[in-house]
């Protein structure tokens, strides 16, 4: 990392703390819609799905999202051994619309990715950037073999270049290259360009399944 981007990271903090803190203000109303159209699906159900994922310099920290999957999801691949093989060949998750973890309501979530908001809050306690490499699972990081440090120096991010330029169409380990290209050319403006990619992919809906 080039000394210009080192200055850049405090600045980039700065941008996070004011931009969450702006979201969450901005989009409370949808966050009470989502609340509210979640428990009338699922009454008896949690809101909220926290997933344990590696952060900077490998600390783990709890991602936080609108709960899509059905409460026993954690628990499906013990009794499924033959469907979580497939979701490991498929790079940890399943084909498009396959599955069978996911709710209705949690389709549509998913499609619109209005699951990912509650990352705002990530943002906010500086577990999370508004703009950097998707945040992986223990598992993931055998992708990014000798270049796992280098992945982890960052803080990962709810917008990266994975999201900009496929999201699920995109698998490993082309998704790692994506990461790391992140990590090497971090900054302001390549930082506001990948902002506008993914506003982009998620109006058009590309690669949300």
């Amino acid at each position: 990392m080039t000394k210009s981007q080192k200055h850049y990271l405090p600045f980039k903090r700065l941008i996070d703390i004011a931009g969450s803190i702006v979201g969450i203000i901005l989009l409370s109303w949808l966050f009470l819609i989502l609340i509210i159209l979640q428990k009338i699906n699922d009454p008896k159900d949690p809101v909220f799905y926290r997933h344990d994922r590696v952060g900077k310099h490998h600390k783990h920290f709890k991602l936080i999202k609108f709960r899509s999957m059905r409460t026993d999801a954690d628990q499906y691949f013990q009794k499924h051994p033959d469907s979580y093989q497939l979701f490991v060949d498929n790079d940890y998750k399943f084909p498009a619309g396959e599955d069978p973890r996911v709710t209705k309501f949690g389709r549509v979530l998913r499609r619109t990715s209005l699951d990912e908001l509650p990352q705002l809050f990530n943002i906010l306690f500086g577990q999370m950037s508004i703009v950097g490499p998707r945040p992986v699972t223990e598992p993931e990081l055998r992708y990014y073999g000798d270049h796992v440090d280098q992945f982890l120096s960052v803080l990962p991010g709810a917008m990266g270049l994975w999201q900009a330029t496929g999201r699920s169409d995109i698998k490993y380990p082309e998704r790692a290259d994506l990461d790391l290209e992140y990590v090497d050319h971090i900054g302001f403006w390549y930082d506001w360009y990948i902002v506008y990619l993914t506003m982009k992919a998620i109006f058009s809906r590309e690669g949300a399944y």
